[in-house]
Parts: structure tokens; sequence; C-alpha cells
């Protein structure tokens, strides 16, 4: 039987797996013991499989694999980041970011082939968008990265501490492929994170924040980028059709079922210089923030050659910082990381051929009102 015509178990999650190896004929706690060799021992060969019995592995040899995405490129940044070009066939690629920091390290997901949002100073976005990315293509990021650090059934030791679903697309166009994958970042047989340590940002698809709630907990972030309706329009063109009260009132809705968000959300802004990086707006935005529990996460602008945008000073960006400080948020300035190899936000690109259309967008070059 042919690779295209088996089933890739990476697009299981654990449920999944449970129901798959019943299909068998066989008990479900060898989903259990499938789901270990995979995530805490990187194992894809049947074969290796030691405590499941041998008739079972060649009958899954026969119907099953296990693949994720190769590596076509790795590039290495100064400070220790990690930036891997994934191979999703057909020519495409996707990035994946790995991000160490001390004893602590973060892996930046993609989750969509390009991206259709189309926010203005992205430079996915101006790659343009093919497809949703497979479960088995998105845990395989995680598993990938993984398996260039080192697997361990040690949960104490493993690699990747953390996983934000923060790279090329937008997560919520994608849930039927992303919950899966987040469940197996979850799960204690998979790559055991806690679910305060799995988070994922969404440009404001307020029906499926909605629908995220229902189906897992897992910490969310929001891509905000401007204190006001006209000017996130503007920079974010999804704005139009779900406006910042709509994105504010699905996070209450959401934080309120919630364990993983202990509270609070998160809210990323990309620092434009002369766009959206005045005292003014900082003040404009505590009061847009008021009624929402969060932590700000501002991040001053990494420049890309697909953008006019420029990068705000360190004297806008403290100002900015202060104002927030002032009116009693808590507010994290992000490090750049990996921009000597474009890893940081905004920078991912990847390969994206076969382009569908993109929501319109907005330059720097346009007048601001």
């Amino acid at each position: 039987m042919s690779e295209e015509s088996k089933i890739n178990l990476l697009n299981f999650d654990y449920e999944a797996l449970e129901k798959f190896v019943e299909s068998l004929g066989e008990k479900k706690f060898r989903a259990k013991q499938i789901m270990k060799w995979i995530y805490q021992f990187g194992v894809t060969d049947f074969a290796e499989m030691t405590n499941i019995k041998r008739d079972l592995q060649v009958k899954l040899s026969e119907i099953a694999y296990i693949k994720a995405p190769e590596i076509k490129v790795q590039n290495n940044s100064a400070d220790g980041t990690i930036k891997w070009a994934l191979d999703a066939g057909d020519g495409q690629l996707i990035e994946t970011v790995y991000i160490p920091d001390g004893d602590r390290a973060t892996l930046c997901v993609s989750t969509q082939v390009g991206c259709a949002v189309n926010c203005a100073f992205c430079a996915t976005g101006a790659q343009g968008y093919n497809r949703n990315l497979k479960t088995s293509e998105i845990i395989g990021q995680v598993w990938r990265a993984t398996s260039c650090i080192g697997f361990t059934p040690n949960p104490k030791l493993r690699a990747i501490d953390n996983v934000v679903l923060m790279g090329m697309g937008e997560p919520l166009f994608n849930l039927d492929n992303v919950v899966p994958a987040m469940k197996i970042m979850l799960d204690d047989l998979g790559f055991g994170l806690s679910k305060r340590r799995v988070t994922i940002s969404t440009a404001g698809v307020v029906p499926n924040i909605d629908k995220l709630g229902d189906m897992i907990d897992v910490a969310l972030a929001i891509s905000l980028h401007a204190p006001n309706d006209e000017l996130r329009t503007k920079l974010v063109p999804l704005n139009e059709r779900y406006n910042i009260k709509s994105i504010l009132d699905a996070v209450a809705r959401y934080v309120s079922k919630s364990n993983a968000n202990s509270g609070r959300v998160t809210i990323e802004y990309v620092l434009l210089a002369g766009v959206n990086d005045s005292p003014k707006q900082a003040k404009e935005l505590a009061k847009t923030l008021a009624n929402t529990p969060c932590k700000i996460n501002l991040i001053p602008f990494n420049p890309h050659q697909d953008s006019s945008f420029k990068k705000p000073s360190i004297e806008a960006v403290n100002k900015f910082y202060q104002v927030l400080i002032d009116h009693g948020f808590t507010v994290v300035t992000r490090k750049t990381r990996g921009d000597d190899i474009k890893a940081a936000c905004g920078q991912l690109v990847g390969e994206v051929k076969n382009k569908m259309k993109k929501i319109a967008r907005f330059t720097s070059n346009e007048v601001l009102e």
C-alpha cells in the first residue's frame, strides 16, 4: 500500500487513536503505548515499538505511518533562536521557530500555509494564503523540533515547555486541525504541556473564540495593534467584520470559563513608528481595555522587505509602556529574538504557492486620519 493511501497517526489525538486501534480489533491500551512511543521517545518505526505484539506491528505498518514535515532549511541565530523551513508539500514551505530563554524554551508554530488575514505590517500576510495545515503538520512541527533538540519521557527534562500558535496563519480559521494538535500538546501521553503553556493567538475571529472555549482550555492572546476601530481596520482588515468591542466581549466569555488564562487575556500590540505608538494612543488603549483583565505585550515592529512601516524609537516604546503602567496594567515589552534570521514576530514567510484571495490591506504610505 502506498504512503498516500495509508493513515498518518500524527493526525490522531488520543481519543481518535483509541477509536482507530479499536477498529482494528485491539484493546484501547494499545493507543496509550503508541502515543508514548511517538511523542515521548520519537519512534516512527512500528517494528521498534517493543511492547506491541508482532502481528499488530505488521498490521500497523501495512495501513498506517508516522511522519512529520521534513526540514528543508535550518537557520541559527546568534541569540540561540532556530528557524526551520518545513516541507508542506507541492513546493510549499512553512516556518517554525524555536526560542530558548534560560532554562525555558518556546516553540512558535504555524497553522496555515500563508495567511488570508493580511495584517498591514505582517510579512506572512504579504505572502498570501494557500490552505489550512493538517493536524499532523501542526503537531508535526512540535515533533520535528523536539527530534532536533532531543526526546525524553521525563516531562521535567523536555526540550520544549511552551508552545505558541503565532506562526504563519490564523489558528481560529483552522479549528478542526488546531484543536486536536493542541490536545496532543497537553496530553500526558503526548508532550505533557501545561494548558497555561499552550497559547493560541488570534486576530479576533469572534464566533470561533466562542467555539474554542467549548472545545479546549488553553491560554488566549489577541492581536489588537490599535486602540480604536478606525485605525485597527486599516491595520487588521478583519476588524471590519469583528470590531474591538465584539472581540473583547468574546474574550470575556472565553476567560469566564477558562482556567488556563488565570482570569485575564494577553493583548498583543505591535508598535509601528508614527502610526500607533504615541502617548495619546496609549491613553486611548488604556481606556479601551479598562474593563478587560489583561496583560499587554508590546512588540516593537520588526522590519521586513514587504513593508514600509518603521520600528519605533526606544523613547517612544518607553513612553507608551509608562502610560499603560500608570493606568495599572501589567505590561511586557517583548525582546526581539531571531531578527538576524528573519524569525522575529511578523517576519515569517515560508513559501506559499497558488495563493487565494486575501483581505484588503493598508500601508504606512497611506494617509492616517
